[in-house]
């Protein structure tokens, strides 16, 4: 398991603008017992967790969304 570094969200939240919008994106780091991740917010609205995965030398980061019934 990598470790998601505070050092890392303003990047990752600065990328995640560019996608959904400057100024409605807030990444908030899990904490201890998920420190591999972080909470995904767009405009104050949880929408999902982006997780730091390392293999072979090279980083990438995984979005995952859950998008409810109720809500399509």
């Amino acid at each position: 398991m990598a470790t998601l570094a505070a050092e890392e969200v303003p990047a990752l939240q600065r990328y995640m603008e560019t996608l959904f919008g400057a100024g409605r994106v807030a990444l908030k780091l899990r904490g201890p017992s998920a420190p591999d991740s972080a909470e995904v917010l767009v405009a104050g609205e949880f929408i999902g967790v982006v997780y730091k995965n390392t293999e072979e030398g090279e980083t990438s980061y995984d979005l995952t969304i859950s998008i409810l019934e109720e809500d399509l």
